[in-house]
């Protein structure tokens, strides 16, 4: 479904990513797991257009897309939750999920998106007509993930959806995540708790200085000594 051949990002003449290859299949959960750094929000940014790769191919059901605008690509069928969120505080829940939808017009579909959202997240349902800001940071990831499906998107991107959350709500951010998978959605999850992450994972990859350096299915990388020793504090 999506490809990376050889990407090489810059910021200015920093060299961010280094001929960065990977693959995620339609269907999978995969997981890019690497210490703060690494250069996985700036994979993520390569592959949603926000910082495009200075070389190298990144290809989407077969169609180049690292010269491709943020809203076409949005288009194409790829949304991402950034890290930190990055709702509109001032907005209502159900505004910030109307914008989730600005580049649709079938009413009857974000309708049944709206609602599909509530199901997975009640509490957004309560609190529709809440500022955006007036939620806890829990609720703002949960709104933040509801935003990005109602752009129905094929495959999601995710940019460390635990981030400064309570270890109850990260459990329930991670259940709704296998849930959407389940559903039909492919999922890109990059996230500092490597743990939780191969957890719920088909595959992995681990980043170091925009280098990736191993990749396996998520349970070998699971039970690796030097992933254990490394990421998951073992």
């Amino acid at each position: 479904m999506l490809k990376l051949n050889g990407v090489n990002t810059f910021y200015g003449n920093i060299h961010a990513l280094h001929d960065v290859s990977m693959h995620i299949d339609e269907g999978e959960i995969v997981t890019l797991i690497g210490a703060n750094g690494a250069g996985k929000s700036t994979t993520l940014m390569s592959i949603c257009g926000g910082t495009p790769p200075r070389s190298g191919e990144i290809t989407f059901e077969g169609q180049p897309i690292h010269k491709t605008k943020m809203d076409q690509i949005v288009r194409l069928g790829i949304s991402q939750v950034p890290e930190g969120r990055l709702i509109f505080p001032d907005l209502t829940v159900m505004e910030n999920l109307e914008l989730g939808a600005f580049l649709r017009n079938d009413k009857d579909g974000i309708k049944r998106d709206m609602e599909y959202a509530f199901s997975l997240f009640p509490i957004l349902e309560e609190r529709q007509k809440q500022a955006g800001g007036t939620l806890s940071g829990g609720e703002q990831q949960m709104l933040a993930i509801s935003r990005a499906l109602m752009a129905r998107p094929r495959l999601l991107l995710l940019d460390e959806p635990s981030l400064g959350l309570a270890p109850i709500i990260i459990q329930q951010i991670f259940e709704i995540i296998q849930k959407v998978n389940a559903s039909g959605t492919t999922v890109f999850l990059v996230e500092q708790n490597a743990n939780q992450a191969l957890k719920i994972a088909h595959r992995g990859y681990v980043m170091e200085t925009g280098h990736i350096t191993m990749e396996d299915n998520a349970a070998t990388l699971l039970a690796n000594e030097d992933v254990k020793k490394a990421y998951l504090g073992l």
